[in-house]
């Protein structure tokens, strides 16, 4: 597959790597070329972005939660048919899932892509020294090939001549230096940058102004040779209809499959759909803070990621929807939930009314839960039979307070041990996010149990 192709990595985060690659994304996509847009790493809300900058679906290629094998496939099924791709790193570009070597890291994303990187150096505080630290992170494994450094937030002409200067020794090309320009900083928040759905508007002036930055600062024809120079990828892209084949299922009835969607609901990997709809399912998006009855003919829900903490006030002030959802789960039809689904399907959220589906209380609190686990599944769910292994990521900043009479949705077992989630009829509700190009037979089971 000869997708020319780059790896936008830095030696940390808040480096600009996102500044970079969303900038780069909407100034190839501006003159022209179709833009396949990458992120590594669980992240959704950069995702989004880079959708925006693209106008194609931004896929994110995380080899913890899909498997090293799997990273190639979904590379190719993202980039088939477009003429350059680009891939966001994650954290530092050798930092991975914790514990675990390289896994899960910008670094052997880019090797696993066999993709060129450009690293992204905040250079506010350096001059001479940035010289060592390009030097020792494209030495640091020889499968790693950096093929050009970014120098971000550089202060003056002189400034940026004293950088160059340093870097000529260094065997690896400057391709671009940016000035400071906070005034076009994307906003963040506790979890991050705020996402492009809840302020779409706005969201289009950034990404138009990151491409101007890119415009200006970058030997842009500099990093579209870089890209050209990557090899073909020997890589079957991924297929969701092949995906669920593979575990004997198959379309099945053609139920109505509601998502949630809107400013509240934003984190979905693209996959998820996908697999859906190849599953049999309808897939019809709604909007919690807005459609006051879901779909109709719902057979089953879906609630993904996202800010509800953010919007507790309007989604309790949407009765008949919540109504709904409490009446589609009390009849015992499938409803998936993670994270912020798992808070809407709860009595209270920070003492909004919620669905009232789980006898539990959530509220925000000061402590950030964040990584990667193991998990088993406790028992049989509309998602998993009991006993089913796989790989999640944790994301947020609330604590649930629940009663009893749910059954837990997964046992963790790495990096602690503890029970996690609700299970309760047709219910599965988790602060688990999980990635199903990895376990396709979830969306087989779930769109088996809509038509039953």
């Amino acid at each position: 597959m000869p997708v020319p192709r780059l790896v936008i990595a830095a030696p940390a985060s808040g480096s600009g790597k996102t500044t970079v690659a969303t900038g780069l994304m909407a100034l190839l996509a501006a003159r022209g070329l179709a833009v396949s847009p990458h992120k590594v790493g669980p992240d959704y809300i950069d995702a989004g972005y880079h959708a925006l900058a693209t106008g194609r679906p931004g896929r994110n290629l995380d080899a913890y939660l899909c498997g090293t094998e799997l990273i190639g496939p979904l590379f190719a099924h993202g980039a088939a048919g477009c003429d350059v791709a680009v891939v966001e790193g994650v954290m530092g570009l050798y930092d991975g899932a914790a514990g675990q070597g390289e896994l899960a890291s910008t670094a052997q994303v880019a090797k696993l892509l066999r993709a060129p990187v450009v690293l992204v150096v905040d250079a506010s505080s350096q001059s001479r020294s940035v010289a060592a630290l390009v030097h020792g992170f494209a030495s640091w494994d020889p499968e790693v090939r950096i093929g050009g450094v970014i120098l971000n937030k550089v202060g003056s002409d002189r400034h940026e001549a004293l950088l160059r200067e340093a870097l000529d020794e260094s065997g690896v090309p400057v391709l671009g230096a940016l000035r400071r320009a906070a005034e076009i900083e994307t906003p963040s928040r506790h979890l991050g940058l705020v996402p492009v759905a809840e302020r779409r508007a706005e969201a289009v002036d950034v990404v138009r102004g990151l491409a101007e930055r890119v415009r200006a600062g970058c030997d842009v024809e500099g990093l579209l040779r870089l890209a050209r120079s990557a090899p073909p990828l020997e890589a079957e892209a991924w297929d969701a209809g092949g995906a669920v084949r593979e575990t004997g299922g198959g379309a099945r009835g053609g139920p109505v499959v509601a998502v949630a969607g809107g400013a509240a609901f934003t984190f979905s990997y693209s996959e998820h759909a996908e697999l859906l709809r190849a599953a049999g399912a309808d897939v019809v998006v709604f909007d919690p803070l807005r459609d006051e009855q879901l779909p109709p003919g719902t057979r089953g829900v879906v609630i993904g990621g996202g800010f509800p903490e953010v919007y507790a006030a309007e989604l309790g002030a949407n009765e008949p929807l919540r109504k709904a959802v409490a009446e589609l789960a009390r009849s015992g039809a499938p409803v998936a939930a993670e994270c912020a689904g798992l808070l809407y399907l709860a009595r209270s959220l920070d003492g909004a009314p919620m669905c009232g589906v789980l006898d539990a209380d959530a509220r925000m609190s000061e402590r950030l839960t964040l990584g990667y686990r193991e998990a088993v599944a406790v028992g049989d769910s509309v998602l998993a039979p009991a006993g089913t292994r796989l790989r999640g990521h944790e994301f947020h900043r609330t604590v649930l307070e629940p009663g009893a009479g749910a059954a837990p949705a997964w046992g963790l077992v790495r990096p602690e041990r503890r029970v996690e989630g609700f299970v309760q009829r047709g219910v599965h509700a988790s602060y688990l996010h999980t990635h199903w190009a990895a376990a396709p037979a979830m969306a087989q089971r779930f769109v088996e149990r809509c038509v039953a």
